[in-house]
């Protein structure tokens, strides 16, 4: 009788190190009021230590009562019918904290086919948790002290029997000499191999060959330290595939055994496959919103400026039929005022995208502060202190300075309107030095960088609104106040540029925007202004190519040249012009639309006039930066850019410059 016992606890201890180290949770209900008979450690180490044992589910877990779990149970012991499910969300604890299972109940039957319980098996993936914590604890809530020896034995042998059959997980004896000396059903359910040819081949032969090594060195390891390790490997199938496998292996006391549990990664990988689908369906439904938000203020403010234009071109025709010239200019004025501010709308928009055509020049960022501060002053109102604080020692940068002037005075709009009872808005400058861990933080290179901040005593942002500054269209001023364009074109003008903007914000505090950009090593250079008069005819003889495919493009350009005195010649595409360029005309400025059709785009149109005729002036006329074609938006020496739609006079006034340069 004893040495039984002996046998039987020996037995019941090797099952006891299964049950520790099973990755998942499990759980045996008794009877149609669910009763716990057994939890593992998983399963309190999960769903938190209570008396279990003996109570029903309804009381021992009031909150999966809540949560539906009890009529699933009550469904799986009525029917008979397994219940499996995957990342089932929980509540776990008085803290309400959410956990995802995955989720097997499988009634448990007598040898006369009634069903008398319910196993429970499960894993936690949200957080894997140890497998063995608290197993003397659990054993002394399993023990009942008014039975038998043998009863408590017989319990446990046949409790032991069922976790081992119905276990998901490859359970397994093995000792170190390479062999298996048991292994559980779940082997033969996942791999196809029976339990004899399991057991008759060493381990290793069903390992992937470059997986054996590794495998088997970490296994020597696990002799020698006599403590569990966990790897992975993949593992043959019967029908010549590979499976990865996640191996929870201990060793016995002994040191000649070890059990190991094995997880197949497989469902782990789908699950895992799902969730980035999950996920990108997501993105695509957040792109798609966007896009819907960003064509929707484009079609309600160019439907606006349509209709101002038309219905002014409209008036003048009839003003016209009905002789009253004298009423014309009102309405000339307010069709070329709605076609600016399309403009205007437009390049906001090439911004935002990164895609406008730069003029970039090392510039002295305190400089051109210290010029705007007193249109700022004006701009922001008496009741709005205006601070600027210097860098003494500030760095040049590479920038297009008009646009960063365009920018300083956008935050200080959207600063004024944060403080509509008064405040102050100080603009500092600094140099700053990313390191390579802050550099990625800012999606920034590592580096030196000249900061503009811009910040005010204002309403302050909400994280929520902080997330959506930089989106087009989004604003939250009232309707018919400010179009949204603001901090998207910024945004898009300073990535453009090589840097990054960034707003720290606090309610009924203020904000602070920052802009950085890339230091640069050459001295700033002095902007010379160019006087805004209507040129007037200085043509001495000089020639003009005109190359555009649009005819009223075209003859507005043509028209131009010729009133400035110079000849010109027109061209529709690239070929066309390619062969005057080709031939003996003098030429003295090229003037050609970057997007051309019929093979040749503008940019490569002067390229090839450059072989033949270097030095040539080039003007080019885009409607769309197309920064490709134009170096990254940046322009080689005697080249220029104008961009539709252009001021007739500054365009005048352009040809004539780069003209008199040929001089």
């Amino acid at each position: 009788m004893v040495l039984a016992e002996r046998r039987e606890t020996e037995a019941n201890n090797r099952q006891r190190l299964f049950l520790q180290q099973m990755p998942g949770f499990v759980a045996v209900l008794a009877g149609p009021d669910h009763r716990y008979e057994y939890v593992n450690d998983s399963h309190i180490a999960l769903f938190g230590s209570r008396d279990f044992i003996g109570m029903p589910i309804r009381q021992a877990s009031p909150e999966r009562v809540r949560q539906g779990f009890v009529e699933r149970l009550d469904s799986v012991y009525a029917t008979g019918e397994p219940f499996r499910g995957s990342e089932i969300p929980i509540q776990i604890g008085k803290d309400g904290s959410e956990h995802f299972v995955d989720l097997l109940f499988q009634p448990i039957r007598h040898e006369n086919g009634q069903i008398t319980g319910i196993f429970i098996g499960g894993y936690d993936v949200t957080q894997r948790v140890e497998a063995q914590r608290a197993l003397k604890e659990s054993e002394m809530r399993l023990l009942d002290l008014n039975r038998t020896l043998e009863e408590r034995v017989a319990e446990r042998t046949a409790e032991r029997d069922r976790l081992w059959t119905l276990s998901e997980d490859m359970l397994a004896r093995a000792d170190f000499s390479g062999m298996m000396t048991a292994v559980s059903p779940s082997w033969t359910r996942v791999l196809g191999w029976p339990e004899a040819e399991l057991l008759k081949r060493p381990y290793a032969s069903f390992m992937h060959p470059d997986d054996e090594a590794p495998t088997l060195a970490g296994l020597a390891r696990m002799g020698e330290t006599m403590r569990p390790t966990r790897f992975e490997n993949r593992i043959s199938t019967r029908d010549g595939q590979w499976k990865p496998i996640e191996w929870t292996v201990a060793p016995e006391e002994d040191g000649v055994n070890f059990i190991a549990v094995g997880r197949d990664l497989n469902t782990v990988k789908a699950q895992d496959a799902e969730l980035a689908a999950v996920q990108d369906a997501l993105r695509q439904s957040q792109k798609m919103e966007a896009v819907g938000q960003l064509t929707g203020g484009l079609a309600h403010d160019f439907n606006n400026l349509l209709a101002g234009i038309s219905g002014s071109l409209e008036m003048m025709q009839t003003r016209i039929a009905q002789g009253r010239v004298d009423e014309i200019e009102r309405y000339m004025v307010g069709a070329q005022g709605a076609a600016k501010r399309a403009a205007a709308l437009t390049h906001r928009l090439l911004a935002f995208s990164r895609r406008q055509t730069l003029a970039p020049k090392p510039t002295d960022v305190n400089r051109l502060v210290e010029g705007m501060v007193e249109l700022i002053e004006r701009t922001v109102g008496p009741q709005i202190e205006v601070r600027f604080v210097t860098n003494a020692g500030l760095s040049t940068t590479l920038v297009d300075a008009p646009q960063l002037e365009n920018a300083l005075l956008n935050l200080c709009i959207n600063a004024r309107d944060a403080m509509p009872d008064g405040g102050r808005i100080t603009i500092e400058t600094a140099n700053t030095w990313f390191d390579d861990q802050v550099a990625r933080q800012q999606d920034l290179p590592a580096g030196e960088y000249v900061s503009m901040c811009v910040s005010d005593t204002g309403t302050g942002m909400t994280s929520d609104v902080i997330e959506k500054a930089f989106d087009p269209f989004f604003t939250t001023k009232p309707i018919g106040v400010g179009t949204g364009l603001g901090l998207s074109m910024i945004y898009g003008f300073v990535r453009q540029s090589g840097g990054q903007v960034r707003i720290r914000s606090k309610i009924d505090t203020g904000s602070t925007v920052c802009i950085y950009l890339p230091a640069h090593m050459t001295a700033a250079v002095d902007e010379i202004e160019v006087a805004k008069e209507i040129p007037q005819p200085s043509g001495a003889g000089e020639t003009v190519l005109v190359i555009d495919d649009e005819p009223l493009v075209r003859m507005l350009i043509v028209d131009v040249v010729e009133d400035l005195g110079y000849a010109a010649i027109e061209a529709a595409d690239g070929p066309q012009g390619m062969k005057i360029l080709n031939s003996d005309t003098k030429i003295d400025l090229l003037v050609t639309d970057v997007g051309l059709p019929n093979g040749m785009n503008g940019r490569q149109v002067a390229d090839a006039a450059r072989e033949r005729r270097p030095g040539l002036k080039v003007l080019f006329v885009t409607g769309y930066a197309e920064n490709a074609v134009l170096n990254q938006g940046q322009l080689d020496m005697g080249m220029d850019v104008v961009t539709k739609p252009f001021d007739m006079d500054a365009l005048a006034a352009k040809i004539t410059a780069m003209i008199k340069t040929n001089a």
